[in-house]
């Protein structure tokens, strides 16, 4: 039986392994690390809890952060933050908001914003493809939004959500596959029939996850363009084109931009980053389409594709936290 586990059915490296008994071994992004009452360095609070658990394998998991509470208000029991949902990258089937780097990440950025966040744990490929992770970000989404009932005074049961989250401020936000997963939801929330009771404000797309079947910009010449087209019918075997509107936004056909469900847009890129061309074409269909909000762009010089989930100390990883933190944080309200 133990020979059988070792054989390898198939790689996509660097992330996992499948071997012909079906176990998947991760080979990266494995790590946990405790969510905290109190950080001792930023006076974040963070919390996991399950919000989805279903008898036929779905398990929906969040880690919540409460930026430090202050005394300049009347009561700090209901001081209101901008609320962001936050979808973690990892090309759909790798990591979690319960690793070290998403969880430093996501504490520095509470730290600098002043934002609720609800960081969501969707499932992965390859046990679960295409569309798993976009029905559990949407679940989740349904569920955030749960608590925004009974005019914005708390509905549902956590707590945190109830007092802090200002439902008037949300905002969807990741970064890679996670990128991909906002704008999707974004998409759906457009729909007419989504049901979605909260308006969202804004998303925030950090160097996000988009392909194509034909080569843009230096794709050609990049030889990570292999592995990148591989990813979406590794995930997505029920529709392994490239240009799958999921994965290629801007395809000739597609849906159109202009339903995309939010007021504000930000982009975020990394000028050696192999994805970087698409989302400057993502964000140029976006300008023009038609669709009524605002879209700006943000491109980091000389870095690569997520470099800021590995040395959050850098220049440039603290100037996009710094840029995240203003998109989320531009015409707040006065405090009363």
């Amino acid at each position: 039986m133990e020979s059988t586990k070792q054989e390898i059915d198939y790689e996509f490296l660097p992330m996992l392994r499948v071997y012909k008994d079906g176990h998947v071994e991760r080979l990266m992004d494995t790590d946990f690390v405790p969510a905290v009452s109190n950080d001792p360095i930023t006076g974040v609070s963070s919390k996991d809890i399950t919000i989805i658990q279903e008898p036929n394998n779905i398990n929906i998991s969040t880690r919540l952060y409460l930026p430090k509470l202050t005394t300049t208000t009347t009561t700090t029991t209901t001081q209101k933050f901008p609320l962001l949902v936050y979808f973690h990258g990892g090309a759909f089937c790798v990591s979690s908001p319960f690793i070290s780097k998403y969880h430093n990440c996501i504490n520095a950025l509470v730290a600098e914003a002043n934002v609720v966040v609800v960081s969501v744990n969707y499932r992965k490929a390859p046990e679960h493809l295409i569309p798993a992770a976009y029905e559990d970000s949407w679940a989740a989404l349904q569920w955030i939004a749960s608590h925004s009932s009974n005019n914005g005074c708390g509905g549902g049961p956590e707590s945190w959500l109830n007092h802090h989250a200002d439902f008037e401020r949300v905002f969807l936000a990741g970064d890679s596959a996670g990128a991909n997963i906002a704008h999707n939801i974004a998409m759906v929330a457009g729909s007419g029939d989504s049901g979605l009771n909260v308006e969202i404000l804004g998303i925030a797309l950090v160097h996000p996850y988009f392909w194509g079947s034909d080569p843009i910009g230096s794709e050609a010449l990049n030889p990570g363009s292999a592995l990148a087209s591989r990813l979406w019918p590794f995930i997505c075997p029920s529709n392994p084109d490239n240009d799958d509107p999921r994965v290629n936004p801007v395809v000739a056909g597609g849906p159109s931009l202009v339903g995309l469900r939010c007021k504000r847009a930000l982009v975020c890129v990394a000028e050696n980053d192999l994805l970087k061309d698409r989302g400057w074409v993502y964000y140029s269909t976006l300008s023009r389409c038609g669709w009524m909000g605002v879209v700006e762009i943000f491109e980091t010089d000389g870095e690569d594709h997520a470099f800021h989930l590995y040395d959050l100390q850098s220049k440039k990883a603290k100037d996009l936290i710094r840029r995240l933190a203003a998109f989320f944080n531009r015409d707040m309200p006065p405090l009363p």
